[in-house]
């Protein structure tokens, strides 16, 4: 199946890096996210990929030019272009009924062969990959008097969150309207038809916002956690 990568932000969140180059070419354990997430689908024998390009897409097509293992379709889809935009504009590119969707900043474990199975039988037209949501903060547990029984670092809190790793029918295609937003106008008219499943993935998964993220998530590959 084709892989449909959004990877055309700004990244504004990690000036350090982005004002030299795109958000997806952000290194983990030496090589650029995007290619982590590439890398992953092509294990599952995925080949066939399609960038949804913006901001300083030239980069990422320099950097994927003598890549020859895989065969991408680069797509200019506009520097300040929504996730829906962009998805529209490679409408004509995608050759299947259902194909993946991912993000060029996120990174998981997630079975993709289940997730594709989960989808099939469920019939939906869009299936997300939900994760825990994990706080951002250590918590503390105190008892009636008020007194410190217990600290937490940042637990799993009791909710799901979407992590992204899609499977989408070209059904979208018809939920997308001008103005709308994939992850709110767009998700949210399909939760009300129930055409928009979750696949809970209790492994990895980490999203790069932040300079932080990028830290911690070559310290995790450094210790072998990813």
């Amino acid at each position: 199946m084709q892989v449909v990568v959004l990877c055309g932000g700004k990244g504004t969140r990690l000036s350090e890096y982005t004002e030299q180059i795109p958000k997806p070419l952000i290194g983990v354990g030496g090589k650029p996210i995007l290619l982590h997430t590439i890398d992953m689908y092509s294990d599952y024998g995925c080949k066939d990929f399609i960038l949804c390009l913006g901001y300083k897409g030239d980069k990422i097509r320099e950097y994927f030019k003598n890549k020859s293992s895989f065969n991408i379709e680069f797509v200019d889809t506009g520097i300040n272009s929504n996730k829906a935009e962009r998805l529209m504009k490679i409408k004509k590119y995608v050759k299947e009924d259902d194909f993946f969707v991912t993000y060029g900043d996120d990174l998981s474990d997630v079975n993709i062969n289940e997730l594709l199975k989960f989808h099939y039988k469920n019939k939906k037209i869009v299936t997300l990959t939900a994760v825990d949501l994990v706080s951002q903060f250590g918590i503390v547990k105190v008892n009636k008097k008020w007194e410190v029984t217990e600290f937490k670092e940042k637990p799993k809190l009791n909710c799901i969150m979407n992590g992204g790793f899609y499977v989408f029918n070209r059904k979208i295609f018809d939920y997308i309207k001008k103005g709308y937003d994939l992850e709110k106008e767009t998700f949210e008219d399909l939760a009300k038809e129930k055409m928009i499943c979750a696949f809970y993935h209790k492994g990895f998964w980490k999203s790069m916002n932040t300079l932080k993220d990028v830290i911690e998530l070559n310290e995790m590959f450094n210790h072998k956690k990813y």
